[in-house]
């Protein structure tokens, strides 16, 4: 049961028990007859004399004597009502925090090294199942999840952009790129993927590992490259060491 608050009496409590529920409800405060019948008084006078007990003791507020400009202060309810509130509440936390996680179909390796063809069995080694799930908070908000992409990175060519091997980077597909921007490439005349900084300089694309022990691949003929994703996240990949 609800634990009767200090200084109230009964008919105190249940005019606050229905003052709190009428508000919640209907998001203004019920007339004063309406509080005479819900705690069976007949008398608006006599409603009144409690109002004003109540506002004495700061559990109301009232703007002079307009009507419905009662404010509840300190919100009491009945028992069934408070744990009704209760598992609605929780429930809601619950659906909200289910709600905000999302996830992201992994698709397959893209190489953070030297390119090199990507082996057949790559291909299936994901299925159409495989997925990586995260707090949809983590992403900018413009993203548009159902277009997002996950791979898995398989090389060191990005480490000093915080990208070891076995991470997974979130892509946004792309064709088209800016300077400095960290891609996922295909290389066509090669069937090669990478992921490296694009570069455009002059008649020719740099793609530019994060890597100071590795060169940058040049492209000279434009064609021969295709954009396939832009990097928007990076999770961690955190492996265990045994000695």
């Amino acid at each position: 049961m609800a634990r009767k608050k200090e200084g109230l009496s009964e008919r105190h409590r249940k005019i606050m028990e229905y003052l709190t529920e009428f508000i919640e409800e209907y998001g203004y405060s019920p007339s004063i007859r309406e509080i005479g019948d819900a705690i069976d008084v007949k008398s608006t006078s006599l409603v009144d004399y409690y109002l004003n007990q109540l506002e004495e003791r700061k559990y109301i507020s009232r703007e002079g004597r307009i009507s419905r400009s009662i404010r509840v202060l300190q919100p009491i309810r009945s028992a069934t009502k408070a744990l009704s509130k209760q598992i609605s509440d929780a429930a809601q936390a619950v659906t909200t925090a289910v709600d905000s996680i999302i996830s992201i179909p992994l698709r397959g390796r893209i190489v953070a090294s030297t390119p090199i063809p990507v082996p057949p069995s790559d291909f299936n080694y994901f299925d159409s199942e495989s997925g990586v799930e995260i707090a949809r908070s983590l992403l900018p908000a413009r993203e548009k999840i159902n277009e997002l992409f996950a791979l898995e990175v398989q090389g060191d060519s990005m480490i000093d952009a915080m990208v070891n091997d076995g991470d997974i980077i979130v892509m946004r597909p792309a064709q088209q790129a800016s300077n400095g921007e960290m891609v996922a490439v295909w290389l066509d005349d090669k069937d090669e993927t990478t992921l490296k900084y694009f570069y455009k300089e002059n008649n020719r694309i740099r793609l530019q590992p994060a890597n100071p022990t590795m060169d940058p691949i040049y492209v000279e003929n434009t064609n021969d490259l295709r954009i396939m994703g832009k990097v928007v996240m990076v999770i961690r990949q955190y492996k265990n060491t045994v000695h």
